[in-house]
């Protein structure tokens, strides 16, 4: 087999051959004496069905597999030739050629390879920013919504009735025409007014109760209620207060709460709260900075200024993606128009061309960063992240991360996090100055 291969330009090659029908026949024996060796055919003993045989009943798969070894001893020699490495490989190589002919096959890939990317000078596209502030006033609202959070409730004495923000202490039993039903009935039961736990309209119901007053409150089950035989219909529900609950903030924390607000802290103070506080403040508002402002900023100046050659089967996987992340934006007539012209797909397709260029180019920069900055993200962080993330919205973190494996996103997640701290280690003005 006669290999030509050149590269392109710095991270794409093309390598062309001419593969003889002579070539092709003795790869095809090859894998027909293979394939003989454990081919099972009525009338034949194992190992002794005829080469013909063979041939008759495997033929087509012989001829496909003798044709994929040409094309990876393409490839192995084109790698020679280059003087490249198959790790250096990204994506898979694309057959732009392929013609049988009586005597043989021409073909012809395209091999894409890890670019060399060299950011020096990358530090001049770090942005100048001003430190946040954190001011008193912002330290002293954050300490009293972590003190009414913790607060403990107690019994409001006061003559009054429920209002909205109060806890109510309370039975109840619920009857649908008239019949109590399962799951419809609680003693000594907690719940914030507002916080719409219940089904709609059954705390606006409960409101101006008082302590050790009772009262039917008629609501209506949502239509997409989920237990069916509920669904839609209207209940009539018992309720019998027995205290309004509020909450008793102080405007000072004792050392109880400063120890609930401090956990693993030896030395609890307001002093230390307040500190701790002004740091959380702080880096909040450079995160935002740096999403909001920096990062744009940096990404914009770092593309721009360092320049190397991109994989084209990545930049075009990129495309694709982008391109199909956006079809059910698309109005009814252009899906129409899709349908009967396929040029115009490849038209709207070629304007995601310039954005998704601009990302891979990008994630590349990004790794090359990170490994020069040690910034690195184990899978286990993954994994850790992904959990604390369906804790916070009450999913079962199992079946998160499930769904993320599924869904092949695992490495984009790895990629946002590693992003994240390259950024907040690029622009940390604190750890430079030390």
């Amino acid at each position: 087999m006669e290999v030509t291969a050149k590269m392109t330009d710095g991270a794409n090659a093309i390598a062309a051959a001419k593969i003889s029908k002579d070539q092709l026949e003795k790869k095809q024996e090859k894998i027909a004496k293979s394939v003989a060796k454990d081919a099972k055919v009525d009338g034949f003993r194992a190992g002794k069905v005829p080469m013909a045989v063979v041939m008759k009943r495997f033929g087509d798969k012989i001829q496909q597999d003798a044709e994929q070894e040409a094309l990876q001893g393409l490839l192995d020699e084109s790698l020679k030739t280059l003087e490249k490495d198959q790790k250096n490989i990204v994506g898979e190589p694309q057959v732009s050629k392929f013609e049988r002919a009586e005597d043989g096959l021409d073909v012809e890939i395209k091999i894409s390879f890890r670019p060399e990317v060299v950011v020096e000078g990358y530090e001049a596209c770090i942005p100048e920013y001003a430190t946040p502030k954190v001011t008193k006033k912002e330290i002293g609202e954050r300490v009293e919504k972590l003190l009414e959070m913790v607060a403990p409730l107690k019994k409001i004495d006061e003559d009054r009735g429920l209002e909205k923000g109060d806890t109510a202490l309370f039975d109840f039993e619920g009857f649908i025409d008239g019949e109590a039903f399962e799951g419809g009935k609680a003693e000594g039961y907690l719940l914030d007014i507002g916080s719409n736990q219940f089904i709609p309209g059954f705390e606006e119901g409960m409101v101006g109760l008082k302590a050790g007053e009772a009262r039917d409150v008629v609501v209506n089950f949502p239509a997409e209620y989920g237990a069916k035989h509920l669904a839609g219909k209207e209940a009539v529900f018992k309720v019998k207060l027995h205290e309004i609950q509020g909450k008793v903030v102080s405007k000072t924390p004792d050392e109880e709460t400063l120890k609930r607000l401090l956990p693993g802290e030896e030395n609890v103070t307001v002093e230390v709260l307040e500190q701790r506080i002004k740091d959380q403040i702080k880096n909040e508002k450079i995160s935002k900075l740096i999403g909001d402002e920096l990062k744009p900023k940096f990404i914009e100046a770092v593309v721009e200024k360092l320049v190397f050659d991109l994989p084209e089967n990545i930049v075009e996987q990129e495309i694709d993606l982008q391109f199909r992340s956006q079809w059910q934006n698309f109005t009814e007539e252009e899906l129409e128009e899709f349908r009967s012209n396929p040029d115009k797909v490849q038209e709207k397709r070629e304007t995601f061309r310039a954005e998704a260029t601009k990302s891979v180019k990008l994630t590349f920069i990004v790794d090359e960063l990170a490994k020069i900055n040690d910034i690195s993200v184990a899978d286990q962080e993954v994994l850790q992240t992904l959990y604390y993330e369906a804790m916070q919205q009450g999913q079962d973190p199992k079946q998160y991360v499930e769904m993320y494996k599924n869904q092949g996103v695992l490495p984009a997640v790895k990629m946002a996090m590693i992003e994240d701290k390259l950024f907040t280690k690029l622009f940390d003005k604190e750890s430079k100055a030390k």
